[in-house]
């Protein structure tokens, strides 16, 4: 199949940011994913609310817990994609863990991804053969399941990952959870060469990505920067106020390297 997501990522110097999907609700949530998409980002995860989310710091645990107090479920997940999908052409990737897929059911998940223009799912718990059993279903719809790996993953089971991967390879920046840093492991560079070793797809790098630096940092070895915390964290101080776009925007002008914000408004300009 043709896969958008990694033609969006070819290029080198990606964003790809992360949100929480209807945090704090619906319509904002709408508002901050056509922000994204037109200041430039690459590819949009969209993260599906769960109540056990092991690999997330807690500021995406609290607003994953917010999502779901608000009666958040893969259905009104999907029905926002759609929205957003109707008239914006970045690839969305589902972010969730397997738990919620299950409930809504496999084939279900596959044919609604589908219609309502999901590019691909990245499930952090899915590995080796469930892993494969997705990825075969999802291919049936055009859909490919992105894979993850950390500085802990072996050659050995790198390569197998790299061989069977699709879209792009997300490159964990260090062992732990989710969440701002203060810098960029050198252990990041170290695994993306190593990615580099066993396929030619983009490679992204995450967790704790949250400054300027550290995007151009990311940006000299790998694909893409991948920012979720530090958006997550301007929507949460927003609750109560319905500033999240605004909030976000701010944090944006900050984060993106000049060269990038220049590409964004050009974009912008392009579709008044």
């Amino acid at each position: 199949m043709t896969d958008r997501i990694t033609e969006n990522l070819k290029a080198g110097r990606g964003f790809i940011p992360f949100v929480t999907a209807c945090d704090p609700d619906d319509e904002i949530s709408l508002e901050i994913l056509d922000l994204l998409a037109g200041r430039g980002a690459n590819v949009i995860e969209l993260g599906v609310p769960f109540s056990d989310p092991m690999a997330d710091g807690v500021v995406i645990q609290r607003s994953s817990q917010r999502a779901l107090e608000n009666g958040v479920n893969l259905t009104r997940v999907l029905s926002l994609a759609k929205r957003f999908r109707a008239s914006k052409d970045v690839p969305v990737v589902l972010f969730s863990y397997l738990n919620p897929l299950l409930r809504f059911g496999i084939e279900k998940l596959c044919e609604s991804a589908k219609d309502c223009g999901i590019d691909g799912l990245l499930v952090v718990d899915a590995v080796d053969n469930e892993a494969r059993d997705l990825r075969e279903k999802l291919a049936e719809h055009d859909v490919s399941l992105i894979s993850l790996v950390a500085p802990t993953t072996t050659d050995e089971r790198l390569e197998r990952i790299c061989r069977e991967a699709e879209g792009f390879i997300y490159a964990v920046s260090r062992a732990g959870v989710t969440g701002a840093a203060g810098s960029v492991s050198r252990e990041a560079a170290d695994l993306v060469a190593r990615v580099r070793k066993f396929t030619t797809l983009p490679v992204a790098v995450g967790f704790g990505v949250s400054r300027r630096e550290h995007v151009e940092n990311i940006w000299e070895f790998a694909d893409a920067a991948v920012v979720g915390s530090a958006i997550v964290a301007e929507i949460e101080a927003s609750v109560g106020t319905r500033n999240a776009a605004a909030r976000v925007k701010s944090l944006l002008d900050q984060l993106l390297p000049l060269q990038k914000a220049a590409h964004t408004h050009k974009v912008e300009g392009s579709r008044l």
